[in-house]
């Protein structure tokens, strides 16, 4: 049976991947840093190699007898004042990635891409896979890395005839979030009672954890190589959201509005003031270009081409709270 490997399986989308693929009998290789933290996958059988994105020779090892590859490998800090790590690790580290690749015999190469490059709508009609970024030169330094990187995975695909599929993945919710994720600690205060606000005029897409992981797989069989595939529930505003962790942990839902227009301002003073000092500060304003230009999405071309439908995130949310309160992470 061939293997199927899942670069970057420590994280929060890859540890479920590895755990869907475990409990259908598939036989699993993973390839991770000595330095990873491994808990999300410790008590799972799966067989260990290690090495990073820039090792040829460890990527070479990891993907042989592999069919598939699922590459999870994201540096996701947009808050980082220099870019250069982000560019290293999502483009530069990729291209070692996909030059490893094309010269084996996958059967699909699965990249868990993110909802960042997609369109910003312009008329208010949903988003879908045919639009192009439209926002590049506006969405800082985070967003710009990983629509580079994304379209050096179409362009192999295209060029190089690596059999790749594109994941755009929303803001993923649910349980096994060990690390957490920022906007899964921030479900834990809320859920808490810790922080009673929400933020007016933003909204955002999301996904259960658990569908994302299972959109990975579906494209390993059923996507089309070359394309790119929406995965997200719905759109929700912050309130919205906010209300379901409230009353997923029993709490008072929100009550307490911060304006878009003021939230952008705190986080242009913050990020002005890390500079200044030379801070890394997580609530800067680099951190919320995504944020504050998020769009309602069409996922209906998944739906239709992986044969792929989401759970109401409502669930994902309750399993998320319940996780993390098990753990003491509220």
């Amino acid at each position: 049976m061939p293997k199927k490997l899942v670069i970057g399986g420590s994280g929060f989308v890859g540890s479920n991947v590895i755990r869907k693929l475990v409990e259908r009998g598939d036989d699993v290789r993973v390839m991770l840093r000595k330095t990873s933290s491994t808990r999300a996958i410790d008590d799972l059988e799966v067989e260990r190699c290690y090495g990073d994105v820039f090792d040829d020779e460890a990527l070479q090892v990891a993907m042989a007898d592999c069919d598939v590859v699922y590459y999870c490998v994201v540096d996701a800090r947009a808050w980082l004042r220099d870019p250069a790590p982000l560019i290293r690790t999502n483009v530069e580290g990729l291209r070692h990635v996909l030059d490893a690749a094309v010269d084996t015999e996958l059967r699909r190469f699965v990249f868990m891409s993110t909802i960042a490059t997609l369109a910003v709508s312009t008329d208010g009609t949903p988003v879908t896979e045919d639009q192009p970024c439209n926002w590049y030169a506006d969405g800082g330094a985070y967003t710009q890395c990983r629509v580079d990187a994304e379209n050096l995975v179409l362009q192999y695909a295209n060029e190089k005839g690596l059999p790749a599929v594109a994941l755009c993945i929303s803001n993923t919710y649910g349980p096994r979030d060990w690390q957490p994720t920022p906007h899964g600690g921030l479900i834990a205060m809320i859920a808490a009672g810790k922080a009673p606000f929400y933020f007016r005029g933003i909204g955002q897409e999301v996904v259960g954890i658990e569908d994302a992981a299972e959109a990975m797989i579906l494209a390993s069989e059923k996507g089309r190589v070359g394309e790119r595939y929406i995965i997200s529930d719905r759109f929700l505003t912050t309130r919205e959201l906010h209300t379901l962790a409230a009353e997923a942990g029993g709490v008072r839902p929100p009550w307490l509005p911060i304006p878009r227009r003021v939230l952008l301002a705190l986080s242009s003073v913050a990020q002005l003031a890390g500079d200044l000092t030379g801070r890394e500060i997580k609530f800067a304003r680099r951190a919320f270009n995504m944020v504050d230009k998020m769009s309602a999405l069409d996922h209906g071309k998944a739906e239709r081409e992986l044969g792929w439908k989401p759970a109401p995130i409502e669930d994902s949310i309750r399993d998320a709270v319940a996780f993390y309160r098990a753990h003491d992470m509220m």
